[in-house]
């Protein structure tokens, strides 16, 4: 029997970005600020890093990559946990990378995500094993080439 063939998923964004005053005349004059669009979805206001002469108040790209990494393994998580007969009640991720920049541009040397989960029922142990689980699927986790290291704390209600 062979394996099934895998199943591709197509995902579709436009970035817009629009010169004010200056445009490109010089790496000074231009805004950073630019929109994320999804068809049907709010948009998302987005510039460069401050340190990249950015827009402290827009989401910058580095941002948005640690905030898809800490959201994937979360729906992961809540599925592996509803399968598993573990009710959660909250979970937060105090989610944090670091990037280094270097003479060829920069890199993320390492995320880590800081999850607190709360459960109602079911076996707190199991709920901790199942962040490995998690991040083994994490389909962004996958796609990255640098560690994303998982630092779970479990509190049971009651």
């Amino acid at each position: 029997m062979s394996p099934a063939a895998p199943k591709r998923h197509l995902y579709r964004t436009t970035t817009t970005w629009t010169s004010a005053a200056g445009a490109t005349t010089s790496y000074e004059a231009y805004s950073r600020n630019h929109v994320v669009a999804v068809s049907g979805k709010p948009d998302i206001p987005a510039s460069s890093d401050p340190a990249f002469r950015g827009n402290a108040t827009r989401y910058n790209p580095e941002e948005l990559l640690v905030a898809s990494l800490s959201s994937c393994h979360m729906l992961w998580y809540l599925h592996l946990c509803a399968v598993a007969g573990i009710v959660v009640t909250h979970y937060e991720d105090a989610a944090e990378g670091t990037m280094v920049e270097d003479a060829n541009g920069g890199r993320f040397e390492r995320v880590i995500l800081r999850q607190r989960v709360r459960i109602a029922a079911g076996d707190a142990g199991k709920a901790a094993e199942l962040h490995h689980e998690a991040h083994r699927l994490c389909y962004v986790a996958n796609s990255v080439n640098f560690p994303v290291d998982c630092e779970p704390r479990i509190e049971t209600m009651g």
